[in-house]
C-alpha cells in the first residue's frame, strides 16, 4: 500500500477515534470495554455513566451516573466510591454508596447508603441509611435509619429509626423508634416508641410508648403507655397507662390506670381504672369508675376490686372495696360501706354488704 493511501486511511480514522466514547476490546459486545459504552457483556470500566443502556457482567464506575440515570446492570455494579443505574439486578457494592433510580433487586452494600427511587428487593446494607421511594422486601439494615416510602416486608433494622410510609410486615427494629404510616404485622421494637397510623397485629415493644391509630391485636408493651385509637385485643401493658378508644379485649395493665369505653377484659390499674360498658374483672387499688363521657349511666358486669368502686349506672356481679356505690345494683357489694340507690329507703347504705332487696 502506498504512503498516500495509508495517509488517507489514517485521516479517515482519526475523527472516528476522537469521537469515540469508549475503548472496546469486544466481539459482538462481549469482552472488555473502557469508557461510556452502551451495550456490554463482560467487564465495563467507566468514570461516570451517561450513555449506558445495558451491562451484563461487571459495571465499575468512580461516580454516580449523570441524572437521570440510564440503563440496566445485571451482575455486579461496583462503585469506587459510588455507583448506580436506572435498574440494578444482582450485586451492588459502593465504598460510598449504591443507588438505582428505579428498582434494585439483589444484594446491596454501601459504605454510606443504599437506595432506590422505586422498589428494592433482597439484602440492603448501608453504613448510614437504606431506603426506597417505593416498597422494600427482604433484609434491610441502616446504621442510622432504614425505611421506605411505600411498604416494607421482611426484616428492617435502623440504628435510630426504622419504618415505612405504608405497611410494615415482619420484624422492625429502630434504635429510637419504629413504625408505619399504615398497618403493621409482626414484631416491632423501638427504644423510645413504636406505632402505626393504622392497625397493629403482633408484638410491639416501645421504651416510652407503643400503640396504633387504629386497632391493635397481640401483645403491646410501652414503658410509659400502650394504647390504640380503636380496639385492643390481647395483652396491653403500659408503665403509666393502657387503654383503647374503642373496645378492650384480653388483658390490660397500666401503672397508673387502664380503661376503655367498652371493656371485655381483665383490667389492672395500679391506681385507677374505668370504662362505660365493662364486662370482665377489674383490679384498681384506689379507684374504679363506670360512667359515660357525660358522667351518665354505664354498666358493669363481672367483678371489680378497688378501694372505691363507683358504678354510675347498672351493676351486675360483685364489687369488693372499702366503699361501693351503684345507681342500680343487681348483684352484690362487699365492703365497709355499700350504697345502692335503687334499694328501698333504709336499705340503700349498709355496712359489710349490700344486694338488690
Amino acid at each position: 500500500m502506498s504512503i498516500r493511501n495509508r495517509l488517507l486511511i489514517a485521516a479517515t480514522a482519526i475523527p472516528t477515534l476522537l469521537g469515540a466514547q469508549s475503548l472496546d476490546l469486544m466481539v459482538n459486545n462481549t469482552g472488555l470495554s473502557i469508557g461510556d459504552s452502551r451495550l456490554v457483556r463482560g467487564i465495563r470500566l467507566n468514570y461516570r455513566d451517561d450513555r449506558m443502556e445495558r451491562v451484563t457482567g461487571i459495571n465499575a464506575t468512580i461516580w454516580a451516573p449523570y441524572p437521570p440515570a440510564r440503563g440496566t446492570v445485571r451482575g455486579l455494579a461496583l462503585g469506587v466510591p459510588v455507583t448506580g443505574a436506572r435498574y440494578i439486578e444482582g450485586l451492588g457494592i459502593g465504598i460510598g454508596g449504591v443507588g438505582a433510580d428505579e428498582t434494585f433487586a439483589g444484594l446491596g452494600i454501601g459504605g454510606f447508603g443504599v437506595g432506590a427511587g422505586g422498589d428494592a428487593k433482597g439484602i440492603l446494607i448501608g453504613g448510614f441509611g437504606v431506603g426506597a421511594g417505593g416498597n422494600v422486601t427482604g433484609f434491610t439494615f441502616g446504621g442510622f435509619g432504614a425505611g421506605a416510602g411505600g411498604s416494607v416486608t421482611g426484616i428492617t433494622i435502623g440504628g435510630f429509626g426504622a419504618g415505612a410510609g405504608g405497611n410494615v410486615t415482619g420484624l422492625t427494629l429502630g434504635g429510637f423508634g419504629a413504625g408505619a404510616g399504615g398497618n403493621i404485622k409482626g414484631v416491632q421494637a423501638g427504644l423510645f416508641g413504636v406505632g402505626a397510623g393504622g392497625d397493629v397485629t403482633g408484638l410491639s415493644i416501645g421504651g416510652f410508648g407503643a400503640g396504633a391509630g387504629g386497632d391493635v391485636k397481640g401483645i403491646t408493651i410501652g414503658g410509659f403507655g400502650a394504647g390504640a385509637g380503636g380496639d385492643i385485643t390481647g395483652l396491653a401493658i403500659g408503665g403509666f397507662g393502657a387503654g383503647a378508644g374503642g373496645t378492650l379485649r384480653g388483658v390490660a395493665i397500666g401503672g397508673f390506670g387502664a380503661g376503655a369505653p367498652t371493656i371485655r377484659a381483665i383490667i389492672v390499674g395500679l391506681i385507677a381504672a374505668g370504662g362505660h360498658d365493662v364486662k370482665g374483672g377489674v383490679l384498681a387499688p384506689v379507684y374504679f369508675k363506670v360512667t359515660d363521657d357525660r358522667g351518665e349511666g354505664g354498666i358493669m358486669r363481672g367483678i371489680s376490686i378497688s378501694s372505691f368502686n363507683r358504678i354510675n349506672g347498672e351493676q351486675y356481679g360483685l364489687s369488693i372495696g372499702l366503699l361501693n356505690y351503684a345507681w342500680e345494683l343487681n348483684g352484690w357489694q362487699l365492703g365497709v360501706l355499700n350504697y345502692a340507690a335503687n334499694n328501698p329507703t333504709g336499705l340503700r347504705l349498709l355496712p359489710l354488704f349490700n344486694r338488690r332487696w
